[in-house]
């Protein structure tokens, strides 16, 4: 175990909690008031049962964090009730990940997207997708005439379901850029 401070903890995370027993850092926020000690409130999954549970340490408290491994993998498929299965391309070997485990991030997956996953003595713990993918409008509003603004953006629903903001000049059918973490768009695809 390596001592962290609460400021440093990042999502994805794995950290010994004070029960003795490992968690993923699903979210973190730090809050620093104008008088006051700041704090990290930090969201988290135990890895044994699922169970979710939220702290708050100052910015200075040390946290256990767990030595983990980050292990390039492939998604496949989705296999319904029994999850997200990805592939370790070295080992040819298949994990099955539920799709609580993934979470949001399952609408990100493409067939053969590369992601890391989390492992912590031969287990998967957590998965940490690309920073940015590329997906297709399905749909989105019309173009109003006259509306230039390079700061005006409209809704948008992608192929994956997930919704964002687009530039007005962005139409159904067009290829986009879309961060991960905050499901924004970055640009048009140069594909």
């Amino acid at each position: 175990m390596v001592k962290v401070i609460a400021s440093d903890v990042r999502k994805g995370n794995v950290l010994e909690h004070e029960d003795g027993k490992l968690y993923v850092v699903m979210s973190h926020e730090t809050f620093r008031p104008g008088k006051g000690t700041p704090t990290t409130t930090i969201i988290m999954r135990r890895i044994v049962d699922g169970v979710k549970t939220t702290a708050v340490h100052k910015t200075s408290d040390g946290l256990e964090k767990a030595f983990v491994e980050q292990v390039k993998h492939t998604f496949l498929f989705d296999d319904g009730d029994a999850g997200l299965v990805f592939m370790n391309p070295q080992s040819y070997e298949q994990v099955h990940l539920s799709r609580d485990m993934v979470g949001d991030s399952a609408a990100y997956l493409q067939p053969e997207m590369v992601v890391d996953l989390t492992m912590y003595e031969g287990q998967a713990l957590s998965i940490e997708l690309p920073p940015r993918i590329t997906a297709t409008i399905e749909t989105t509003e019309p173009v109003v005439k006259g509306q230039t603004a390079s700061s005006s953006y409209k809704p948008a629903m992608l192929d994956n379901g997930i919704k964002t903001m687009v530039p007005p000049h962005i139409g159904p059918g067009t290829r986009v850029v879309i961060s991960t973490e905050d499901n924004s768009y970055v640009e048009r695809a140069k594909d």
